[in-house]
């Protein structure tokens, strides 16, 4: 009687970890591919939002310094300058025609009194007779004090003293020859304890003066 061998595995067969790992295998390279592909996707995504990330900064900083210009642009255009006076005698400010140049003859660094000279072009050495497109004075006393040295000028004729207004702040207008040689138009003002004037020397800066005292303002 003959005997006959079995074989459990016969050659060619495939087993079912041989498919496992076949799996696996493809399994493993579609994941790589995929992740490969995800990565060249997000950093194409990357690139294109850093691309329209740095053309929208430059385009707002060539928006923002095309505005700048612009308002410098119109600036230059515009014929007044602001002057400010000092923060703490209450910070006056009022604007002055871009043709006058100004002169500060006395600071309040140490305290004081406070002037400041304006005048077209160059301002001229300082004298009580020198005639200057405008004054701006800041004096250590009361209104009424101030007032007081000019009621013989008012009282002989040679100053008329009136009231005006603008912006809420009042005014005592001079107007009339301040001496020989100076005849204009002078308001008057107090700034807490102390007293503000500003003066014109001449009556040919009388329209610029009119436009100045409109725009001055205080802070209290």
């Amino acid at each position: 009687m003959k005997l006959y061998k079995t074989h459990s595995n016969e050659r060619g067969s495939i087993s079912g970890a041989q498919v496992t790992i076949i799996g696996l295998a493809v399994l493993v390279l579609g994941l790589g591919s995929f992740g490969i592909w995800a990565f060249v996707s997000y950093s194409d995504a990357k690139d294109n939002v850093d691309t329209r990330v740095a053309t929208a900064r430059t385009e707002e900083r060539q928006a923002t310094q095309e505005e700048d210009e612009k308002k410098f642009a119109e600036r230059e255009k515009a014929p007044y300058k602001q002057f400010v006076g000092p923060v703490d005698y209450c910070r006056v400010t009022f604007d002055y025609p871009k043709t006058w140049s100004s002169y500060v003859n006395k600071d309040v660094a140490n305290g004081g009194d406070y002037e400041a000279y304006f005048h077209r072009d160059v301002v001229p050495p300082v004298s009580s007779d020198q005639q200057f497109a405008l004054r701006f004075t800041i004096e250590q006393k009361q209104l009424d004090k101030v007032l007081d040295s000019y009621q013989g000028l008012v009282t002989k004729g040679d100053l008329r003293s009136s009231t005006s207004s603008s912006d809420g702040n009042d005014f005592t207008r001079l107007t009339g020859n301040f001496s020989k040689k100076i005849r204009g138009d002078a308001v008057l003002f107090k700034c807490n304890d102390k007293t503000v004037t500003i003066r014109t020397d001449a009556d040919v800066f009388k329209p610029e003066f009119e436009d100045l005292i409109k725009t001055i303002r205080q802070k209290n």
